[in-house]
């Protein structure tokens, strides 16, 4: 069902190639996944992919609801049970778990889709890559190891924890590249300075950062400071939607934006997250990104809602060399905050804060109640071993004002006062939700 190189690929050609595809995968949806029956109730699945803007959308909690009713996998289980091979759950951060059901072509495809966001950002034969992300369920675990060994390197399965082991690992094994989460490498920073007088993370040796799972690597004082402190390579390599595609899309070594890299087996939308109206797959256009397998076999979505507010932008041959539409993650839509009308994402707070040397760059957002909102609630570290002056909350909160357009209130923490993860940091706490 893959196509050789497809990040390379004419576009007219893997769009027939997806037709085809999905010729045959509307049948096998409708004839076997009960949630798409009620979804789409007498109304059959359009025979060509142009016409699904015509069906009924799919959210997360369609999802969850489904799981709900008929656990563990849900009635949108295709498969016949005996045909799953791997089984994950998804990390919960936006609410309930969700478990995720791989056939061996599942499987097989993630693995090479995903192969090509890693290999965009450099990662290949003679790379010894130490995954730091959770090996127990999540599908960024060993799912995610097998897209950074499809890539030809030698992969380290180190998972999460014991980082003072980490330090040594990296060391002894001559380990290359890293693959975890942005904010670990603060993890691994505090760490060093605690445990290791005199070494400094530039001393490992890592020449390449390999991140995913979080927002905040489209922030370039954010990447700057991740490349003075480290000296690697820093790649957004592992964009994906956990019930869609763990891994598919990745920026490569000469531009900022992602690589769409699964227009051989995914088809892609975008459509206005207020209205659901369908917009155009157009360079310049911005909107939330709906995706349509038309190659799996366990648990199948069509028209599957993202959350993600995403830019495209640039749908023409890259520098690169790859055909692969390039856009950016401007959000998401459950993390929007509206201010006084104004919709804002964290990543445009923490841009501002990552120009503030006397911050070290971690912060979230702690809203009380359900809204409106005429403040936001801004909680923000100070950097290790700063005093910061007297007026700084204010001139950090009048820039946000001039930037964003909204009022902040800036609450600044001592260094260290805020909790560093191992896996996804949710930056948006909303204290009337679990």
């Amino acid at each position: 069902m893959l196509v050789d190189r497809a990040d390379f690929a004419d576009l007219a050609d893997l769009s027939a190639h997806r037709q085809r595809l999905w010729e045959r995968q509307r049948e096998y949806v409708a004839a076997r996944s009960a949630l798409h029956r009620r979804v789409w109730g007498r109304r059959p699945p359009p025979r060509l992919l142009e016409g699904l803007a015509d069906i009924p959308l799919v959210d997360k909690e369609m999802l969850r609801a489904s799981q709900r009713d008929h656990p563990p996998f849900g009635d949108y289980l295709a498969a016949d049970p005996d045909r799953v091979i791997r089984i994950h759950r998804t990390s919960g951060t936006t609410g309930t778990a969700m478990n995720l059901a791989l056939s061996a072509r599942d499987a097989h495809e993630t693995a090479m889709v995903g192969a090509r966001a890693q290999a965009a950002g450099g990662l290949g034969p003679g790379h010894r890559v130490v995954h730091c992300l959770n090996y127990r369920l999540w599908m960024g675990g060993f799912t995610d190891h097998a897209t950074l060994e499809a890539t030809g390197a030698a992969v380290v399965p180190f998972g999460v924890g014991d980082t003072e082991l980490l330090v040594r690992t990296i060391r002894e094994l001559g380990i290359t590249a890293i693959s975890c989460t942005p904010s670990y490498p603060a993890v691994l920073e505090r760490v060093i300075a605690e445990r290791f007088p005199g070494l400094k993370p530039r001393d490992l040796g890592l020449r390449l950062g390999l991140f995913g799972g979080e927002a905040g690597l489209d922030d370039p004082a954010f990447r700057r400071r991740l490349e003075d402190i480290w000296g690697f390579a820093v790649r957004n390599a592992n964009y994906g939607v956990s019930d869609v595609f763990c891994n598919f899309a990745g920026q490569s070594e000469v531009s900022d934006d992602l690589h769409f890299m699964a227009l051989d087996v995914l088809h892609p939308e975008l459509i206005d997250p207020a209205t659901a109206a369908p917009l155009p797959w157009a360079e310049g256009s911005r909107g939330e990104l709906v995706l349509t397998h038309v190659s799996r076999e366990c648990q199948p979505l069509v028209r599957f809602r993202t959350g993600d507010i995403v830019v495209l932008t640039g749908t023409g041959r890259a520098a690169c060399g790859r055909s692969a539409p390039r856009f950016r993650v401007v959000g998401r839509a459950d993390d929007m905050v509206v201010v006084r009308g104004l919709n804002v994402f964290p990543t445009q707070i923490a841009a501002l804060l990552n120009l503030v040397p006397e911050l070290s760059g971690e912060y979230r957002i702690v809203l009380e109640g359900p809204g409106p909102y005429d403040v936001l609630p801004i909680e923000a570290e100070t950097a290790a071993g700063t005093e910061p002056d007297a007026g700084l909350a204010s001139q950090v909160e009048a820039g946000i004002k001039r930037e964003i357009g909204v009022t902040a209130r800036l609450e600044l923490l001592p260094f260290g006062s805020l909790p560093r993860t191992e896996g996804k940091t949710r930056r948006v706490i909303r204290k009337d939700r679990p």
